[in-house]
């Protein structure tokens, strides 16, 4: 800052506010307010495709080569309700789309973890240890990734702690990104890392590019917090209570190394800390030495700093880094350590000594036998989760702290994993707790008369400053990690990678004008793909295939779909598979050598069968020919389904989840059942379910059981999820002794009765069943509806063994050599059941055409291949596959209302297999799938609110900023003197809210003169000043009074490895620094700042109260007497209200 600037100027802040580049009919000029050309055309082909699909006479011809199809009573109601879709969801305020939801297996190792804003760019940090930034002002650019804003990413980081010079390598998931925090005063972004390390990042104004200069080993464990004091000193937390403080002036120190001296920063900053730990061990305090600090807060308007554990709080003084108080989660203070409850490690690790020595022992006594060996897993694993339980491991699990704010009126808000929120004043006192939703919640963040709450849920709450709720919407499908403030916007950062900003008036009015011309264009930014999908189904009777068997089926038709799923039933069967198949569900595991074997070998037909399509469109001088890719699968006992993806639609699937739900023997074996995939195609759900379901002609109500039990506890995860976070970490210990359990009693009954055996297996199974059941309820919708229901197409198919009703062996055989299907379709149990609305409610099938599928002697070419055993079984057409997409009418037409329809061009079975007895069947659908462009769609609400002249205006009344004025703009200070400063607020009509920084600080040379005002960390206050409160709420017509004080703070103590070594000599210069009240509304993130020189005198000569009219002030010099002392008196408001505002 220039010293020579009159301190009596009103500074505005640069920092944009909401849709700033549109509050002003004189933009930059440089920067265009038009959309990019490649936007442009693409919002010219959508207007003209809607235009030709609506506009025009009704052409069949989509439909054309469509089959006839029957459709099932009982659709679009409960649990069959259709989801509903919109251009914007119904539920919730218009948002800008950063990042669009990104596949998950694009961003392997890539997760974004964290965001925070400053005043100008909003930044993400990676698992990869890379970061992003974008700038605020081109958010509703077009950027190079899909669909996505422009953003710069710096290099991942590799295992040896440097970039690897490409920002899209997933580099070390251990140097991922835990935490940030920005220092605005410095243009700084500091990240810390879970390898322990403290990082700083900055934009190279010329290149555009990062500069990552400094970096540190700033603790041992993970850098989990990080935040900056009002007095500019850094404080990081860890792993076992460990808090660590870098002062500013070492901070400082590293910042002005030069490029050449950059590698001196890591060996100044990594030893020169203040280790708070050891200052507070001699005291006791159990909470500090033991809970990780998961989380820092630091209370500006009091000076000082909060750290949290996982059930505690500690308050500290930001000054003087003093502990004050340490208190649990319900209020109660702790004076001193139980050390009982402090884990002693030595004690620990005899414990393992003598597991590991008993363990080498008991192998070495061949007389231990089977039994006394599971005994001891099972009593081992108990004992492990009854002392995890002791030490409150996950018996307070859901009491658990999960974030901190702060407010503007200096309440502290506690978010809890139980959902609780927790309002504390700034002493730590428990003010009152509100509970208004289930969820844990993950985050929190507050500005002006707002706090917001994301939740696990993927739900935003938006509460005023009592705690009441004022909105509340679904802003993720996944959970909501973290959320920062900037520009006008709340930016949320979901599970999934995908960024969303909404705005701070939200929800208001503004929201119902920008939902409805949002809706109106929807055409506009409304794309169409065509999509062609092969399914089949095949029991194939515990048999293997050729290949000439599998290229049989799915015929050269594959070189012209995009997505290829394949069901197989009885892959593998016996009892003693089918029981270990559920002992392995137990503990996550899935498949079986066989299920590899027909994997591998669809992998290799599929190879086969493109290479020969590929040689043929090389002579023909075609494109390019494309493969496959297997992208998912899921075996539960004898059923298996897999998805395979042409490449060149691979980067719009993703986001592969799988299920599985046993109907066999107590809902548990995996016999009969069903396995499920779910991926997103171009932004909309699919689902495909592999179904088999129970035998014999009479068992149609087990067999409509079976159905409805699938449709409605069908819950898709990944594989791995089942030991992902704190439930599944708890339960691992019991599905452990389940499994030994399990082997221990499957081994002691092996040559009993069946039944005996599969009752085992079952009891494994369902522990498993009951641990993803509870898992899976966080991924529900709010209603409870069965995930199946929220999908936008769902495809059944498999052997659903639904036979025929009142026809005779002999009868049937004659029907079908004569290929009369429609007097067997008449007597064929699943169109009944459908046609009573009994199950498969509201799906369609194509009218059947081909023969029964089932049973026939294998080996056996043609229709004479039915059963000709002694049993003779009655052919039936057990082999199915149908759907339900997004129509809610026959002719709907696709859309964003309707966002998937579906047709089948071909549904036939494969007669010339006979390696089974059954025949393969396979369906073609030919689907519309209509998504958003999200890049046009920003445009669009970049026009609407330049264009809107209501939104225009409302934006102006709700940015508004309350004029207020300040009592002084000049403070001299001495001899520890306090000195009260007031803001009055003129406005009759809105609250002003206020915050004080220090934007820089300066050495008075000997002549009178300043040097450059130095800013300290994030705008932080000198050391020798307390400012009290630094922040508040301005009521209208209202003053608020803030105590200026000098404190004696000369000399400042050096830290090596944490511990005090030296004291700096006395400073005994004077000093300046620049406050700068920043004032704005309660919706308005411009400010507008009043200027105020304190100046700290030190010298011991004699100062002239008056000033002498004969003497000129030269340059910035100040004399004590420019600072006119006013009454603390209420009475002086009627004399400030006179002012003008400097």
């Amino acid at each position: 800052m220039n010293s020579d600037m009159d301190p009596n100027d009103d500074v505005p802040d640069p920092s944009p506010r909401i849709f700033d580049r549109y509050a002003s009919s004189s933009d930059d000029d440089s920067q265009s307010p038009y959309p990019s050309l490649h936007s442009t055309n693409r919002r010219l082909d959508y207007m003209i495709q809607f235009l030709d699909r609506n506009l025009q006479p009704q052409q069949p011809s989509r439909h054309k080569s469509s089959l006839p199809e029957f459709v099932a009573k009982g659709g679009g109601q409960g649990i069959f309700t259709l989801p509903d879709r919109k251009p914007l969801h119904p539920n919730r305020p218009p948002h800008l789309e950063v990042r669009p939801h990104p596949l998950r297996e694009s961003q392997f190792g890539r997760f974004l973890k964290t965001i925070i804003c400053t005043d100008r760019q909003l930044w993400a940090g990676s698992e990869s240890g890379a970061v992003r930034v974008w700038e605020l002002k081109d958010l509703y650019e077009e950027g190079e990734e899909e669909e996505a804003t422009p953003f710069k990413e710096s290099s991942a980081i590799l295992s040896n702690g440097n970039g690897n010079g490409n920002g899209k390598g997933n580099g070390n998931t251990n140097a991922a990104v835990i935490s940030m925090v920005g220092d605005e005063g410095n243009g700084v972004v500091w990240s810390g890392h879970r390898d322990g390390k403290i990082r700083g990042w900055k934009i190279d104004c010329e290149s555009g590019g990062f500069k990552e200069g400094w970096c540190w080993q700033a603790h041992r464990g993970a850098v989990l917090s990080m935040v900056f004091s009002c007095y500019g000193d850094l404080w990081s937390g860890s792993e076992g209570g460990n808090i660590r403080i870098w002062p500013w002036e070492d901070i400082q120190n590293a910042l002005s190394l030069t490029v050449e001296e950059r590698h001196k920063a890591s060996l100044l900053m990594g030893r020169s800390f203040i280790d708070l730990r050891s200052q507070v061990a001699v005291n006791g305090f159990s909470s500090i030495l033991s809970s990780d600090i998961k989380c820092l807060l630091s209370d500006n308007i009091r000076a000082k700093v909060w750290s949290s554990g996982y059930l505690s709080f500690a308050l500290w003084d930001a000054r003087t880094r003093e502990l004050l108080k340490v208190f649990n989660i319900d209020g109660q203070i702790e004076n001193k350590a139980d050390l009982s409850l402090v884990p002693d490690f030595a004690m620990e690790d005899e414990i393992k000594m003598k597991i590991v020595a008993s363990s080498k022992k008991e192998k070495n006594q061949s007389s231990f036998g089977f039994f006394q060996q599971s005994r001891n897993v099972i009593m081992g694993a108990a004992d492990a989760v009854r002392r995890v339980a002791a030490k409150g491991g996950f018996l307070d699990d859901s009491r658990r702290i999960e974030a901190l704010t702060i407010t503007i009126d200096g309440m502290i808000w506690v978010g809890c994993a139980n959902g609780l929120l927790i309002q504390w004043d700034g002493n730590g006192n428990r003010i009152q707790d509100i509970q208004p939703h289930p969820s844990a919640v993950l985050c929190l963040c507050s500005f002006g008369s707002k706090i917001w709450a994301g939740y696990a849920s993927g739900i935003v709450h938006a509460l005023d400053l009592d705690g009441n709720k004022v909105g509340e919407w679904v802003a993720h499908s996944s959970s909501v990690l973290r959320m920062a403030i900037g520009a006008g916007n709340i930016y949320t950062l979901a599970k999934h990678g995908g960024i969303r900003g909404w705005s701070i008036t939200s929800p208001g009015t503004l929201d119902s004008i920008l939902y409805s011309e949002l809706t109106a264009k929807g055409f506009l930014y409304t794309r169409i793909e065509n999509l062609t999908i092969l399914t089949g189904t095949w029991n194939v009777g515990q048999g293997r295939a050729s290949k000439n068997s599998l290229e049989s089926w799915l015929r050269s038709s594959v070189s012209d779909v995009g997505i290829i799923v394949i069901g197989l039933q009885e892959v593998e069967m016996g009892a003693g598979f089918l029981a270990m198949s559920a002992v392995r569900e137990s503990v996550g595991c899935d498949g079986s050598a066989i299920g590899q074997w027909w994997l591998d070998m669809i992998d290799d037909t599929l190879h086969d069968m493109m290479e020969r399509n590929s040689q043929d469109v090389m002579r023909k001088q075609s494109h390019q020919c494309r493969r496959f890719q297997r992208v998912g699968s899921r075996q539960l006992a004898g059923m298996l389904i897999a998805v395979w993806v042409k490449d060149n639609l691979k980067p719009y699937v993703g986001d592969i989840d799988a299920a599985a739900v046993p109907c066999g023997f107590g809902r548990a074996i995996g016999n009969k059942g069903a396995v499920g995939l779910k991926l997103r195609v171009y932004d909309r759900i699919f689902c495909f379910v592999n179904c088999h379901f129970a035998a014999h002609l009479e068992a149609v109500g087990r067999r409509n059981a079976d159905f409805d039990h699938v449709y409605r506890t069908m819950s898709f995860s990944r594989p791995s999820n089942l030991f992902n976070g704190g439930a599944g970490m708890v339960l691992y210990p019991l599905l452990c002794c389940t499994l030994a359990c399990s082997i221990y009693l499957f081994w002691h009954v092996y040559r009993s009765s069946l039944p005996l055996v599969l009752s085992i297996a079952a009891g494994a199974s369902s522990a498993v069943q009951m641990v993803r059941g509870a898992n899976a309820m966080g991924t529900q919708s709010v209603e409870g509806m069965p995930e199946l229901s929220e999908a936008d197409m769902v495809v059944f198919l498999g052997d659903f063994n639904y036979r025929l009703d009142d026809v005779s062996y002999d009868e049937a055989r004659d029907f079908i050599s004569q290929r009369c299907f429609d007097w067997l379709r008449e007597r064929d149990q699943l169109r009944a059941e459908m046609g009573a609305g009994n199950v498969f409610q509201g799906m369609r099938e194509a009218v059947i055409t081909f023969a029964p599928t089932y049973k026939f002697d294998k080996h056996v070419t043609g229709l004479s291949g039915y059963d000709s055993g002694e049993k003779k079984c009655i052919p039936a057409w057990c082999d199915r596959i149908l759907y339900r997409d997004s129509r809610r009418t026959l002719g709907s037409e696709c859309s964003l209302e309707c966002p998937v329809v579906s047709s089948v061009s071909q549904y036939e079975s494969c007669m010339d297999v006979t390696d089974s007895d059954h025949k393969p069947v396979i369906c073609i659908f030919s689907v519309e799938i209509a998504h958003i462009d999200e890049s046009v769609r920003r445009q669009e609400f970049e026009d609407i609110v330049r264009s809107n002249e209501e939104v225009r205006s409302k934006l102006q009344e709700l940015c508004k900023i309350p004029e207020t004025v300040v009592s002084t703009n000049n403070i001299l200070l001495q001899n520890q003197d306090t000195t009260i400063l007031r803001i009055t607020n003129k406005c009759t009509e809105s609250a002003a809210l206020f915050e004080i920084v220090c934007q820089g600080e300066s050495t008075i040379k000997g002549d009178g003169q300043t040097s450059y005002h130095h800013p300290r960390g994030s705008f932080g206050l000198p050391r020798w000043l307390q400012v009290t409160p630094a922040g508040g709420i301005i009521e209208p017509d209202h003053v608020a009074e803030v105590s200026i004080h000098l404190e004696a703070f000369h000399t400042r103590e050096e830290f090596v490895n944490g511990f005090p070594q030296n004291w700096s000599c006395e400073d005994d210069r004077d000093k300046e620094a620049i406050l700068v009240v920043k004032v704005h509304g309660r919706y308005s993130m411009e400010r507008k700042n009043h200027r105020i020189r304190v100046r700290h005198c030190c010298s011991a000569k004699k100062i002239d109260p008056k000033p002498r009219d004969s003497v000129q002030v030269q340059g910035n010099l100040l004399h004590r007497s420019d600072y006119q002392r006013l009454s603390v008196s209420y009475d002086v408001v009627n004399h400030l209200r006179n002012l003008q505002s400097p």
